[in-house]
């Protein structure tokens, strides 16, 4: 056996140990769930969890809050006694997310270029007539070299999208800013029957924009990073196995 045929044989061997693998892993977890569907994950911290990253944003300078002289009330409550909205690490808040979008886009692009090209020796130190002794008569040294070039591109594209998407999720402060933004984050976990649906939220608000019920929008939302997705039978059955993927991103035809 060539080095470069057991070369082949060893990384065809390591993917399959991958796959493998991640086959096994995902199977366990499958077998754990047969009778009683997907389990809810544990509430945790979410700046514990691996791959959790501060926030760090430019900044303006720093001012304190204006100071009325003889005044009960605070600029920016929302109350006259305390202002209830959320405003410090571990408060809770309503992101309303109501997603109705729709694009479409149609592009058309046409393109023809004709091109005539002609070249020759009329005058080169006299040397023009001895062309005559080396190639045949035929060869006329005023039209020594001609090209003609065609070309012609017709393109065309359409493309269309439409979402919809309306849910209401509590989020948590992780974060306050220096400039007094906050970070949230917040997840929502729905089982039904044997599918278990997944609803997360995280970005970057202003106190201001959260309004007196304590809830915000999500497109007051910097940074956002929603996402909807599930795990279940109806997912695993909507989804192409492991094998198929990799076939998929590693065929070029």
């Amino acid at each position: 056996m060539t080095s470069r045929t057991l070369s082949t044989a060893l990384r065809a061997a390591t993917i399959l140990v991958a796959v493998g693998t991640l086959s096994a892993c995902n199977a366990l977890s499958r077998m754990s769930e047969i009778g009683s569907g997907p389990q809810l994950s544990k509430i945790e911290n979410p700046t514990q969890k691996h791959g959790y990253q501060s926030v760090s944003l430019p900044m303006p300078q720093a001012s304190p809050p204006p100071q009325n002289a003889n005044s009960l009330w605070r600029p920016g409550s929302r109350a006259f006694f305390k202002d209830q909205r959320a405003k410090e690490i571990g408060d809770i808040l309503t992101v309303a997310v109501s997603i109705d979008e729709s694009a479409s886009l149609n592009a058309t692009l046409t393109r023809s270029r004709n091109a005539a090209e002609t070249d020759g020796i009329t005058s080169m130190l006299g040397f023009e007539n001895s062309l005559k002794k080396i190639l045949p008569d035929s060869v006329v040294p005023s039209t020594l070299v001609g090209a003609t070039g065609v070309s012609s591109n017709t393109n065309s594209g359409t493309t269309a999208r439409t979402e919809t998407m309306t849910a209401n999720l509590a989020a948590v402060i992780t974060q306050v800013l220096p400039n007094g933004n906050l970070v949230i984050s917040g997840k929502q976990e729905i089982r039904v029957n044997y599918e278990l649906r997944e609803l997360s939220i995280q970005g970057i608000i202003r106190p201001e924009d959260i309004s007196s019920s304590n809830s915000v929008t999500y497109d007051k939302i910097a940074e956002a990073r929603i996402s909807l997705g599930g795990r279940g039978i109806n997912s695993d059955l909507t989804q192409p196995r492991y094998g198929q993927q990799i076939l998929d991103v590693i065929l070029p035809f």
